[in-house]
């Protein structure tokens, strides 16, 4: 941040000028506010570009996007991976985008590559299996914490990522140590990447989804780099982009091995499917939510940590969504309400997303009362947590509860959410 400031300054400066940018006005430009004429040419000059691509009624549309930060799959891939991520996170680019053509050309060179052999030394120092086991240890307790405190265990997981990455670049170590390292570097940027994605840090929780595919594919993991592609195409149908969605889901399938591993990704499919085309495209859509039912069938207790939370809950509450989209309302609600009774209290950020959705499918059928509890539910556990993503998912209903004013819930909901 203060290299892109000082960038920005002496953008001014060749011109004789003097520019009063600091990081508190650099923060408000990505909340939304419009940079001035001059500042966009000055952020175009401190971010590398020349000032011909600026177009000043186009902001933030002019600025280039960063498929160049996409680093190619390779044998020596995983660390210029985690790089790039912690280069993300320091600099803040969070109002670029990582183009989905270029996720979508890594996660196919990523379906149809082998896994490179790992390297076994470096010329560091070498690394002690004590260390690693307490990196793997405090990782894992950081991230089995309650739903609660996991929302100020962000800087610490920055920490061990960045120290994991220090000890594959520079440290020595033997090929059975690698392997746990490039394990734990995949598992630690898929939860920085959730960290930043409900932040609404985009590039950031993106360049981390891709940071940990290049690990995962380096340790052999074929089902761990499954779930980063599956969340990046999370990502993207968050965003309305179902078309790379589909089709990074598509390649994640192609590798995807563990039953509750595909389970998920399947159902993943069936709500992107749903959203892009709806009755276009019902028929892929049964046959993906037919498929993660099966799977879900055939999963035992040895499932990948990253999906080892699937359950009937899910997959009652994401049919319904899909359904939803199908036009079956009806059944959709019903589901809904199913999947959300369904989950246990440690799912309760989880549980504020379903309420969501319930609150969604009782606004399709013109019931605001039930609609209203809820909404007010899903924000009360949102506020609880620190869930800022549940909270937009809220904010972006209430429009819809302005029309029923006057029914039971609805004005104390709105003045909860305005509170």
């Amino acid at each position: 941040m203060d290299e892109f400031v000082t960038g920005i300054h002496g953008a001014a400066a060749r011109r004789g000028l003097r520019s009063g940018t600091d990081v508190a006005r650099v923060r408000k430009w990505q909340r939304g506010v419009k940079p001035s004429d001059e500042s966009q040419i000055y952020i175009a000059e401190a971010l590398g570009w020349s000032a011909d691509i600026v177009r000043a009624d186009d902001w933030p549309d002019w600025l280039p996007l960063t498929a160049d930060g996409v680093v190619p799959l390779g044998p020596h891939s995983s660390v210029p991976a985690l790089r790039e991520a912690l280069r993300t996170a320091m600099e803040r680019r969070d109002f670029l985008t990582i183009t989905g053509t270029a996720v979508s050309v890594l996660a196919a060179a990523w379906a149809s590559g082998s896994h490179p052999a790992l390297a076994q030394a470096h010329d560091g120092k070498p690394i002690s299996e004590d260390l690693v086991d307490y990196l793997e240890s405090s990782t894992g307790h950081l991230a089995g914490l309650s739903t609660e405190q996991r929302q100020y265990t962000s800087a610490l997981l920055d920490a061990h990522l960045v120290t994991v990455t220090e000890l594959l670049e520079h440290g020595r170590y033997t090929a059975a140590l690698g392997l746990r390292l490039h394990t734990l570097a995949a598992s630690l940027s898929q939860t920085v990447a959730w960290h930043a994605f409900d932040l609404s840090r985009h590039t950031h929780a993106s360049q981390n989804w891709l940071a940990g595919l290049h690990n995962a594919h380096a340790a052999g993991d074929h089902d761990m780099g499954a779930g980063l592609l599956g969340d990046l195409a999370y990502q993207a149908a968050w965003r309305r982009d179902h078309t790379t969605a589909a089709n990074i889901l598509n390649h994640a399938l192609a590798r995807a091995q563990n039953p509750a591993a595909r389970c998920l990704l399947q159902l993943r499919l069936a709500r992107t499917l749903a959203a892009r085309g709806g009755q276009s495209e019902s028929r892929a859509v049964l046959r993906a939510l037919t498929a993660a039912e099966q799977h879900l069938n055939d999963a035992g207790a040895d499932r990948p940590a990253w999906c080892a939370w699937v359950s009937e809950a899910d997959l009652a509450v994401d049919t319904g969504q899909a359904l939803l989209d199908l036009g079956d309302v009806g059944r959709a609600h019903q589901l809904i309400g199913e999947g959300e009774r369904l989950l246990p209290p440690a799912r309760d950020k989880t549980k504020g997303v379903f309420l969501a959705y319930r609150a969604a499918s009782y606004l399709d059928l013109n019931e605001p009362e039930p609609a209203a509890a809820a909404a007010t539910r899903s924000l009360l556990l949102a506020r609880r947590m620190g869930a800022p993503r549940c909270i937009r998912l809220i904010g972006d209903l209430l429009p819809r509860f302005q029309s029923y004013a006057r029914a039971h819930g609805v004005p104390e909901l709105l003045q909860l959410a305005t509170a």
